[in-house]
């Protein structure tokens, strides 16, 4: 949770929800933001817009927030809610998501604290101006297809030899040097993929692949990326990705377009 100053008791403190130039009242007026009886509002500064709510400081205090962070229904509500103002906006012009829970003591503090960052507000809007993000996720098996069999021994002998040794000594390297073979050329798919989206692309960034146990058992995810794409080459990512399911043989999958959250910076 981003906050400014020491803790203080106090009733209401002002959530950011991002920065933006100029945007009607208009757009916000029928969200609800984080429910907290208070409306939606814009916050100017500068040159620039914040999206801002009141909301109970007591609610959004450490203590607070440590256990919404622990209670996933409810970490999910607020996300929800804070993705719900911020899309609003982008529809009315390029947008700058803040962190969930960015929390002020106050609208003055929190107009001073955003001037200080205006330039790089500035830039990221620049950046991001005209464009979406996609994301996309590369997935292959997670072990290599099995080789056929061998053929069964001839010798009409039934005791073990030194033959069947290095047949088993065989066997074994073979299936290491598969599961190399396997994992290189994953790691080419995932080239593969990011190169010709990045031929599309405005600019992309490599994200942190999942967790193999967070992945459905016999698929390793090998590309976790997003990708800034002007908004009229929707229909060139697209062709893109199904040229490459069907040149490459991966699972592709493709979502958006979203707000550019992977390419706004930090702020």
């Amino acid at each position: 949770m981003s906050t400014s100053g020491p803790a203080v008791q106090q009733q209401t403190a002002t959530y950011v929800f991002a920065v933006c130039g100029h945007i009607d009242q208009g757009a916000l007026a029928t969200l609800p933001g984080l429910g907290e009886n208070s409306p939606v509002r814009l916050l100017p500064f500068g040159t620039l817009t914040a999206i801002v709510q009141h909301v109970e400081a007591a609610h959004f205090s450490e203590d607070a927030w440590r256990e919404r962070l622990s209670d996933q229904r409810e970490l999910e509500r607020c996300a929800r809610a804070h993705h719900d103002v911020v899309s609003a906006a982008a529809t009315r012009g390029p947008t700058v998501p803040l962190p969930l829970a960015t929390l002020y003591r106050s609208d003055e503090r929190a107009g001073q604290v955003l001037q200080q960052d205006a330039d790089r507000f500035h830039n990221a809007l620049r950046r991001i101006e005209g464009r979406v993000e996609w994301g996309v996720k590369v997935y292959t098996p997670t072990t290599p297809p099995r080789p056929a069999p061998p053929a069964p021994a001839t010798s009409g002998r039934d005791c073990p030899s030194s033959g069947d040794g290095r047949a088993y000594l065989n066997r074994k390297r073979g299936i290491q040097k598969r599961r190399e073979q396997h994992h290189d050329e994953a790691l080419r798919t995932a080239e593969t993929v990011d190169t010709a989206l990045g031929t599309v692309a405005a600019a992309s960034r490599r994200l942190r692949t999942h967790a193999q146990e967070l992945l459905e058992p016999g698929r390793t995810q090998v590309l976790n990326a997003a990708y800034l794409v002007d908004e009229d080459r929707t229909d060139d990512v697209a062709r893109t990705v199904q040229e490459l399911r069907r040149s490459t043989g991966a699972e592709i999958e493709m979502s958006g377009p979203w707000v550019p959250y992977s390419f706004v910076g930090e702020v």
